[in-house]
């Protein structure tokens, strides 16, 4: 490696990347061009970074299959930055294999935590998960440590791990600082103050708090039946009942939760199940059918009680009943959450991301467009949308992911 392009690399692992521009800038050769892309990158400038790669990498040519490999993953790292979520998994894939056989340790194994990253983002947390378990973070230098350690904590909160995830993070806080990269420590110290965010609302006895990640665990844990909006489940510690594709037994149950231990007149129930103002005898015998499927569903966790006004929840073995809801909650919340990361957002990757069509993720953005929630830039393929993060609040609970 000649001298410049060794000072460009190394400016580039402090993470300077002007630095390292002025060593290369003027070069066209496979090296600079790759280096120069990663600059570019560093800066900011997606579009003009991934050019830049695609060219080194027909630059290094057939014969040094361990530099286009490289340049493989240099171009997935950015795809993962600009939120391109469709690109091929594939062919990062094979760019690890060819790493490894080559004996490149260390950027196989980068490799593989980018894959974990592409999961964790698309909610496939299982999966990224066991890809995360496969990389040996010993073989990362301090930068790719410090990212790995955030993937573990972004995987431990989305199961409300927090323990775990704040090891994670302490870890993560220890490579940052070996480092010495401000941007890199800053982003560390962003995802440590989600563990002290709001990331709900309990909703007991007719009262609202709100609660921390941690608390959230804990209560996830006592002998409290829980409605979970933010997941849209009933939980008793082991047992769980989804009723995420039951909206209208939900709707019931959430009634009663935040309800209890009184009961729920049943026109009142009929306004949140159905959304009717007016209830005649086709509502009634309606809500009846509703309750008994709800009954059955519940029955290994509560009882459906009549009372001479409605009806109240009577758990099992909890003694206890709460509601846990999203600190704050509005129509597409789900988009909202995955737009309050600060990166521009494809419709594509959105869709993909949120596992919907892509004309439902449309229709979110032009109405929360309209409000002036989210704005966008760039036309036709190339539009991107970003949003402001709600202040002092975790959006973990409102992302998809594990419900176990």
């Amino acid at each position: 490696m000649d001298p410049p392009i060794a000072e460009a690399a190394r400016a580039l692992a402090m993470g300077n990347p002007l630095e390292a521009l002025n060593h290369v800038a003027l070069r066209d050769d496979a090296p600079a061009l790759a280096l120069r892309g990663i600059a570019m990158a560093q800066l900011g400038e997606l579009g003009r970074a991934k050019v830049l790669l695609r060219r080194a990498g027909r630059a290094f040519g057939a014969h040094d299959a361990v530099a286009r490999a490289r340049c493989a993953i240099a171009e997935a790292e950015i795809a993962l930055a600009a939120r391109d979520l469709s690109w091929p998994a594939k062919a990062l894939g094979a760019a690890r294999a060819t790493l490894e056989a080559h004996g490149d340790r260390v950027n196989a194994a980068y490799a593989r935590h980018l894959e974990a990253r592409r999961l964790l983002l698309i909610g496939r947390v299982d999966e990224a998960e066991r890809t995360a378990a496969e990389c040996d973070p010993a073989v990362f230098p301090p930068t790719a440590r410090a990212a790995h350690e955030l993937v573990v904590a972004g995987i431990a909160i989305r199961r409300l791990h927090t323990r775990t995830a704040r090891a994670a993070l302490d870890r993560a806080a220890r490579a940052a600082r070996s480092a010495r990269i401000p941007a890199l420590t800053a982003e560390v110290e962003s995802a440590l103050r989600v563990l002290s965010s709001p990331a709900a609302r309990l909703i007991a006895h007719g009262e609202e708090r709100l609660l921390r990640l941690e608390e959230v665990t804990a209560l996830l844990a006592s002998d409290t039946v829980v409605v979970d909006a933010c997941r849209y489940v009933v939980r008793d510690r082991g047992q769980l009942v989804s009723l995420a594709r039951r909206p209208v037994l939900f709707a019931l149950v959430r009634a009663l939760g935040e309800a209890w231990p009184g009961d729920v007149r049943r026109d009142a129930l009929v306004a949140r199940a159905f959304g009717s103002r007016y209830v005649d005898e086709s509502h009634r015998a309606r809500l009846r059918v509703e309750i008994g499927r709800l009954r059955r569903s519940l029955a290994g966790l509560a009882q459906i009680s009549a009372t001479k006004r409605g009806f109240t929840l009577l758990p099992h073995r909890a003694h206890e009943v709460a509601v846990l809801a999203r600190p704050v909650e509005e129509e597409h919340a789900a988009v909202l959450a995955l737009l309050a990361d600060g990166e521009p957002w494809s419709s594509s990757a959105l869709a993909l991301a949120l596992g919907t069509s892509q004309r439902s993720v449309q229709r979110a953005l032009e109405s929360l467009a309209t409000a002036g929630k989210v704005q966008w830039f760039g036309r036709g393929r190339a539009r991107r949308w970003t949003a402001p993060s709600v202040p002092g609040f975790t959006t973990a609970l409102l992302l998809p992911g594990p419900v176990g």
